[in-house]
């Protein structure tokens, strides 16, 4: 199959790369530099330009482009990044693809902070997005640039993706450092669900939904036991031997937090139910199995 990926060069976007190639697909990056070989074609986002052609010819495109999740929580500049590196270059796509007739299927990046707060009550594909956090917000409107693809007749699939936890990358380096330091903790109670989902299973959920002609509409790509923030601390700690008997107070968090704050005390007991229904089979189904695939 012929693929075309947008942040192709980002975390997510070079390890799907390396996994399509070495299963013997076709992948063309979107860059916004020069290009510097065959597989490569340029863009701008901000300005609306795009090979519409290169678009045309792929079987499937794939956008994972965005700004860090991690940063300022109280800088302006941060949040108007975070929303725009993904609205921005969803609704190009998903019109480059309308433009086209929607012959490529279109695999949409998002995120489960889509659901907003729902305390314990299990969350599937199905249940609404709550509350006006600054991550719900941007989902909203990431999912919603996916719309004109979807009305020209592409099969598109909303990627709700839980934090992947990999030893390489965010948010698992910095919290992989603060446990074997002896300084990992709890936040606030600890009673929040905390979703999250290893990079084998999450590159192997979107191969999967690339590859099925069937599969549209969103799709949520966590592990199917998610964990408490507590359970994850514990499991943690466990791992890199190493206790964990701080706690971070909620009142702190939230000054400290600004509107990141929601991000870290939200409860969002997320659950694969449209992967499930399609049959995909999770290498790591809890939290312990994540997090040693993770680390490993």
């Amino acid at each position: 199959m012929r693929f075309v990926i947008a942040g192709g060069s980002g975390f997510l976007g070079s390890h799907l790369t390396g996994h399509l190639r070495a299963s013997g697909h076709e992948v063309t990056q979107l860059v916004r530099r020069t290009p510097t070989s065959p597989d490569q074609s340029q863009w701008q986002p901000a300005d609306g330009l795009i090979d519409a052609d290169v678009v045309a010819a792929a079987d499937v495109v794939v956008n994972v482009a965005g700004s860090p999740t991690v940063g300022n929580p109280h800088s302006s500049r941060w949040a108007r990044e975070l929303r725009e590196s993904r609205v921005d270059t969803t609704r190009l796509l998903a019109e480059t693809i309308a433009a086209t007739g929607g012959s490529p299927a279109f695999l949409a990046g998002n995120a489960v902070g889509y659901y907003g707060d729902h305390g314990s009550e299990p969350v599937t594909e199905a249940s609404d997005s709550t509350g006006d956090s600054l991550m719900a917000r941007v989902t909203r409107e990431w999912q919603a640039a996916s719309e004109p693809a979807a009305a020209s007749g592409a099969r598109v699939c909303v990627l709700r993706t839980a934090p992947v936890m990999d030893r390489s990358a965010p948010p698992l380096k910095q919290l992989r450092v603060l446990f074997k330091l002896g300084l990992g903790a709890r936040l606030g109670d600890g009673l929040q669900y905390f979703p999250m989902v290893s990079l084998r299973d999450w590159l192997g959920a979107v191969t999967a939904l690339a590859t099925d002609e069937q599969a549209e509409g969103p799709f949520n790509i966590c592990c199917p036991e998610t964990p408490t923030n507590a359970e994850f601390t514990r499991a943690l700690a466990r791992l890199v031997s190493r206790p964990a008997f701080l706690v971070a107070p909620k009142r702190v968090l939230t000054v400290a937090g600004g509107d990141a704050a929601p991000e870290l005390l939200n409860s969002m007991n997320v659950r694969p139910q449209a992967l499930l229904d399609r049959g995909y089979g999770f290498s790591d189904r809890d939290v312990t199995s994540v997090l040693a695939t993770g680390l490993a």
